[in-house]
């Protein structure tokens, strides 16, 4: 049933572009005066869901409706929908009040007159020159460069360019107006500026706003409602402090946030075992559950040890101390394993503190057991993946379409570009499928003992645990045993990398 008050609906949208699913089952109701944001890393299927609500792309299946209108096949100047893209497509050779200005004046408005007949009949005029003039004004007030409207575009700086782009847009008083990463051109001071005004402009106009961007601050600071995607689907809808408080996955809150997330086992009722330590929590799971668990590193508490070190608790040694203005952001080891940290104190670098988490600040979610999901890996300088202290072959060129890896392991783009991915931030998927089990250790990728084996209909079920406390569930048809040391085997072609952020972080000018 779709949302009071609903101007734009998707029921069933897909998009198959040369046999590949980009977007697949989108279903999302956005109620009038929203601000939504599609949120997910590049090639998510964010922007080609925004192009489909624009109409510059057709879904292969489903509906888009406004205001109860099925407007999926309608082109799009025919929507009252203006769109404002990362690149803002200025007129250089026209002033500020001109590059506003120049939709009006081509735009025909519809009106009423009666015929000699008695008829009414329907006929179309230009605004006129006091009618455009009073629209631009109000627009460039509403992004307040009222008092530039002569100036020429290549004077102006890149954030008052994009506000004039916004103008442009938002002159036609459009109902909804999509946003296709508009800050993703300007500099970090100048963005985060941007986005409290957008916010204001919102609020101003009234209107719905809907925004793409890989950046989650973005997303946190401006929106009513986050939309989390990955692989063209929707992982999570809700507000900002729901998707930050309560992902329902540790690939959500992994991207929606700077998280600790960890392999964890239920040992017991409302108790839960991580970084080789049982933490009281409030989520009850069955006991034995394989779970992933999230602590936000403001809710990481920390004590100094004095005096001989109490083995009951956990303790770690800060090996990393960044000061970030308000807080330190703190990097502490506990045996092979990271916690990251932030505090208003200041800690002491090479310092031992006991690390604590309050019950209600442990986040404990269902792990998802259709493949295994790494949210920490990262490439070193060969280009091949790191899964706590294990090494695997992979392809990268799957982080960018076109894309090849020279001689020097540089990923190049097709248009050229040249990209650096040593120590890129990835998550990782491996299918349960896809994992080989040998004997013996130093056999393959990794090592383990074997944790649990479980019969499931035509196939065992075998959970392989490392050292570092880095899990591999397999899908298996041989029996293995509990207390069995193997070696773990996973081909190049069955990981699926995602680049955490956007991949020109990475490039080498």
């Amino acid at each position: 049933m779709a949302k009071e008050n609903c101007i734009i609906s998707l029921q069933g949208v897909n998009k198959v572009y040369d046999g590949n699913t980009v977007v697949s089952d989108f279903n999302l109701d956005i109620t009038k005066g929203e601000f939504v944001t599609f949120l997910g890393p590049s090639g998510c299927g964010k922007t080609t869901t925004l192009r489909m609500i624009a109409g510059f792309e057709t879904p292969s299946s489903g509906q888009i409706l406004l205001n109860g209108e099925d407007i999926t096949r309608i082109p799009p100047h025919k929507r009252p929908i203006n769109t404002v893209f990362q690149r803002y497509a200025l007129f250089p050779f026209m002033n500020v009040y001109d590059n506003v200005a120049f939709g009006l004046k081509l735009k025909k408005i519809p009106y009423e007159v009666t015929n000699r007949n008695g008829e009414t009949v329907t006929k179309y005029r230009k605004y006129t020159k006091e009618e455009i003039d009073q629209k631009v004004m109000r627009a460039l007030k509403i992004i307040d460069l009222e008092d530039l409207e002569t100036r020429d575009i290549s004077t102006l700086s890149g954030g008052q360019q994009q506000r004039v782009a916004i103008a442009r847009a938002i002159v036609n008083e459009p109902e909804i107006l999509l946003l296709d990463e508009p800050l993703g051109a300007l500099d970090l001071k100048m963005r985060k500026e941007m986005q409290l005004e957008l916010k204001d402009m919102h609020k101003k106009l009234g209107i719905t706003f809907i925004y793409v961007t890989h950046d989650q601050e973005e997303a946190l600071t401006m929106s009513d409602t986050i939309v989390v995607m990955k692989g063209g689907e929707i992982q999570q809808i809700g507000n900002p402090i729901d998707i930050y408080n309560e992902p329902v996955n540790a690939y959500v809150a992994n991207f929606i946030g700077e998280s600790n997330i960890y392999n964890a086992t239920m040992t017991g009722k409302l108790k839960v075992k991580f970084l080789n330590h049982v933490f009281d929590c409030v989520d009850d799971f069955p006991l034995n559950e394989k779970v992933d668990v999230v602590v936000r590193p403001e809710d990481v508490e920390m004590t100094v040890v004095k005096g001989s070190l109490d083995l009951s608790k956990l303790s770690g040694k800060i090996v990393n101390k960044i000061f970030k203005g308000m807080h330190y952001e703190y990097v502490l080891e506990v045996g092979k394993s990271e916690v990251v940290a932030q505090s208003t104190k200041d800690y002491e670098l090479d310092s031992t503190v006991y690390i604590d988490v309050e019950p209600a600040n442990i986040q404990i979610m269902k792990k998802e057991l259709t493949k295994n999901l790494y949210p920490e890996a990262w490439l070193d300088k060969n280009n091949k993946l790191i899964i706590s202290d294990a090494e695997f072959e992979v392809d990268v060129t799957q982080l960018l379409k076109g894309s090849h890896v020279d001689d020097e392991l540089y990923l190049i783009s097709a248009d050229g570009k040249k990209y650096d991915l040593d120590d890129a931030d990835v998550i990782a998927e491996i299918g349960l499928g896809d994992i080989e089990i040998v004997d013996g250790y130093d056999n393959g990728n990794a090592n383990g003992e074997i944790i649990s084996t479980i019969y499931i209909g035509d196939h065992w079920q075998v959970l392989v645990r490392t050292a570092e406390e880095e899990d591999f569930v397999v899908d298996t048809q041989d029996n293995w045993n509990e207390g069995d040391l193997v070696s773990v085997i996973v081909k190049p072609e069955k990981i699926t990398l995602t680049l955490k952020g956007n991949i020109a972080k990475y490039e080498v000018k």
